[in-house]
């Protein structure tokens, strides 16, 4: 696998290099000791969770409180997506800064996010599956919601129609308005929680 840095200060893309044969093909889609390797962290997956979801319905922006944190490898296992993944870590040097990962099952490209960074999606196709990888279990109360279509975030969602969205998502605060309330997790309180090995 190809594991780079993307735009966004800590979040990395993976790319799996596919093994074919006359079955199909294999892909390594994670390995613990080159993403530690890449990233300096040492990722240790306590939950995994998959979404089933509609063409043309969005899910976020959305990160978790520090503590408890969340940590997630990102994958789209079935159908197409287009993520964003924006900095929410305020004092980080891309702080607001968003980068945008066409993301596939025939591609397997997954998305590295330790804390403190947002992550959204729109689906593509009807029935996208996106699997998460989680460093920490979900604990009621801690996501972040940030409007993904805040016009100041200025997200390149390439929609040719109003997105279908929840009632949670459609109302989240813009990332002014999250960051004004005191809400978002720092940069150096985040780099202190990253997972070290």
């Amino acid at each position: 696998m190809i594991i780079t840095e993307t735009s966004v200060r800590d979040a990395y893309r993976i790319v799996p290099e596919p093994i074919p044969d006359s079955r199909g093909r294999l892909y390594e889609s994670l390995r613990h000791e080159s993403l530690r390797e890449a990233t300096g962290h040492a990722v240790d997956i306590r939950q995994v969770n998959h979404t089933v979801t509609r063409r043309n319905a969005m899910r976020g922006i959305h990160a978790t409180t520090l503590p408890p944190g969340q940590g997630k490898i990102v994958t789209c296992v079935r159908g197409a997506a287009l993520t964003m993944v924006v900095d929410l870590r305020v004092g980080s040097p891309t702080f607001g800064h968003h980068e945008a990962v066409e993301q596939d099952a025939e591609a397997g490209v997954a998305l590295y996010l330790p804390d403190g960074l947002g992550l959204g999606y729109v689906a593509r196709t009807d029935d996208t599956c996106v699997s998460y990888l989680c460093t920490r279990e979900y604990v009621p109360g801690t996501i972040i919601d940030v409007d993904a279509l805040d016009p100041e975030l200025g997200l390149p969602w390439d929609l040719a129609e109003p997105p279908i969205r929840s009632d949670r998502d459609a109302a989240a605060p813009s990332l002014a308005e999250i960051a004004a309330s005191g809400a978002l997790p720092g940069y150096e309180e985040c780099l202190r929680s990253y997972p070290v090995g």
